[in-house]
């Protein structure tokens, strides 16, 4: 019997949309998962840049998602501790303009429930991204409101907005952010490392 991540890997449902979009790309899921570890990031989907190397946040997003969480890549990288489940697990193209495309439901609606049954409990869920928010969480709130709203769920979740740096102005305009939520998920991050 094939694993559930040797299924996702093999997975192709999305292979004719693929080919319709401005990049016309072949579906590359990006698997990066193992049950018992302490931290769950539940992104959006992978990037260009993703789809390319194969490996999950390896582009200026990681770094960023990366120092705000306040580890290394040795430690983002070891999945004996960090899980990586976005809503989609392969990179979903672009638009004619060059935009992102969303996630592809039928990608959360095939695999997502799967893979959070076979994660289990996770001391903590760190949200990145609306769609991750409106999966997790259930709220239809603006980004900003969930985030700003985060002692809600925390210390076992942390809604934070997209790493992306489309998001720059967004952190200037929210400087609550860095000062009152980060410093409060660093030390939530390595409280469950170290247990």
């Amino acid at each position: 019997m094939k694993s559930l991540a040797d299924e996702i890997n093999a997975c192709r449902i999305c292979a004719e949309t693929f080919a319709q979009t401005e990049t016309a790309h072949e579906p590359r899921p990006v698997v990066w998962f193992q049950p018992g570890t302490p931290i769950l990031i539940a992104g959006q989907a992978p990037g260009a840049r993703v789809h390319e190397s194969g490996l999950p946040f390896t582009d200026p997003s990681g770094d960023r998602l990366r120092d705000w969480l306040g580890i290394d890549q040795t430690v983002f990288y070891d999945r004996a501790r960090v899980s990586i489940v976005p809503m989609a697990f392969c990179f979903p193209g672009y638009d004619a303009r060059k935009a992102d495309l969303p996630p592809p439901a039928i990608c959360g609606s095939t695999w997502h429930d799967r893979v959070m049954r076979a994660l289990g409990q996770v001391p903590l869920t760190v949200l990145v991204g609306g769609h991750a928010h409106k999966y997790h969480l259930g709220v239809r709130s603006s980004v900003t409101e969930t985030v700003r709203n985060w002692q809600d769920h925390a210390p076992q979740v942390f809604a934070l907005p997209h790493p992306s740096w489309r998001n720059t102005a967004w952190l200037k305009k929210n400087p609550w952010f860095e000062a009152d939520l980060l410093p409060v998920l660093r030390a939530r991050v390595q409280e469950v490392l170290n247990d």
